[in-house]
């Protein structure tokens, strides 16, 4: 009897168990398949949550920095060629202003003391060279005169990058911006704006530097106040859209003062690799101080002396001038009021005595197949005249 209920007893609790195993099993396959679906789905879950984060943050990073977004966006290319062209020929358009000129700019909270203190370093510097002049001195003076205001300044910031008078090769584009740089006249995009606004106001409300806000102003005076205003990220995205994409030109925004310092210290080396210590000095004083004051200077007479004294080859609706001893000292810029009829013309020198080498230097650029597409012509009419 007891061996019987023993019996049932074990037979009772093998079944139990082997319900009791079958439940946990077919719960275990449950808790396993709910695990690997909640894994999944807590994967995916956390992937969404990424991207969200993701674009929240491109979002807020767009809204905090606008000059960024400005880079990727094609700049318009109809706002470019009037850009290019300085709007209207006879009256200033209405579409291109900027609150500048000496009544917007001249006040004391808006002075750009890295300006104006670049330009009282280089002034003073050149005050030493009655004291260090030597004949290598001088003959550095031309040459980097020629090099960096001609080249650098009058070929490659103005009938170049302001104007697109030419194209060229990215490289050969980049080098020559690069050499603009060492004229001690800013970096290309400044550059670029004011000469651009320039030619969207030209003596009119909102010029930067117009004669008839004072001789002294329009030559010198205006460069120690911010022109664009506090935001120059915006100033340049408004005036020089085409130069603002290029991540080269933005570079060199802040690059050209360590450019100049370099160019410096490589003049002083080699004066003092050859002479010693009395031609290095000499070397700096005239191979640098003065030889930028000369460029400087010289370029400064186009927006002054060009628009005061000269004759006129054309009707324009400012007071622009060709002034012959302006264009001798800047290899033709000062042949001014023909480039304010036609801007975009790369020579700027419209009659025959009217002597223009930077339109020379590129017309040999473009027979060494260094340049191409060079605006020789008034108007598109000419050019098809030609090709007929």
């Amino acid at each position: 009897m007891l061996v019987a209920k023993d019996a049932s007893t074990s037979r009772n609790a093998i079944t139990t168990f082997q319900a009791l195993a079958t439940m946990l099993s077919s719960m275990s396959a449950a808790r396993l398949s709910g695990l690997f679906i909640s894994r999944e789905k807590r994967i995916e879950e956390i992937m969404v949550e990424k991207r969200t984060r993701r674009s929240s943050r491109q979002k807020h990073y767009r809204q905090a920095t606008p000059a960024v977004s400005g880079v990727t966006q094609a700049a318009d290319e109809r706002e470019v060629r009037n850009l290019l062209s300085g709007g209207m020929a006879k009256e200033a358009a209405s579409a291109l202003k900027w609150p500048s000129g000496k009544k917007q700019t001249a006040h004391a909270n808006n002075i750009n003391w890295m300006a104006a203190a670049w330009l009282v370093v280089i002034h003073l510097g050149a005050l030493a060279a009655p004291w260090t002049f030597t004949w290598s001195g001088l003959l550095l003076v031309v040459v980097l005169h020629w090099l960096c205001g001609g080249i650098g300044i009058c070929l490659g910031y103005h009938r170049m990058l302001t104007h697109g008078s030419f194209a060229t090769f990215r490289w050969m584009r980049r080098l020559i911006a690069s050499i603009g740089c060492l004229a001690g006249e800013g970096p290309p995009l400044m550059w670029v704006a004011n000469h651009r606004l320039h030619h969207a106001r030209s003596d009119q409300e909102g010029d930067p530097h117009s004669p008839h806000e004072g001789a002294w102003w329009s030559h010198a005076f205006w460069l120690a106040f911010k022109v664009g205003g506090k935001n120059p990220q915006e100033y340049y995205r408004r005036w020089a859209p085409d130069l603002y994409q290029d991540r080269f030109m933005r570079h060199l925004d802040w690059s050209f003062v360590p450019l100049n310092i370099v160019l410096g210290l490589a003049i002083t080396g080699a004066g003092y690799a050859i002479g010693g210590w009395p031609l290095a000095l000499s070397w700096l004083v005239w191979g640098v101080f003065v030889r930028m004051v000369f460029v400087l200077h010289s370029t400064w007479f186009v927006n002054s002396a060009s628009h005061m004294w000269g004759y006129r080859n054309y009707e324009t609706r400012d007071d622009s001038r060709n002034n012959w001893w302006v264009a001798l000292l800047t290899y033709g810029e000062g042949w001014h009021n023909n480039h304010h009829a036609h801007p975009r013309m790369a020579k700027h020198g419209h009659q025959w005595w009217e002597f223009d080498i930077t339109f020379w230097t590129i017309r040999l650029m473009q027979r060494l197949g260094l340049v191409w597409d060079v605006v020789d012509y008034r108007k598109r009419s000419e050019q098809e005249s030609r090709a007929a």
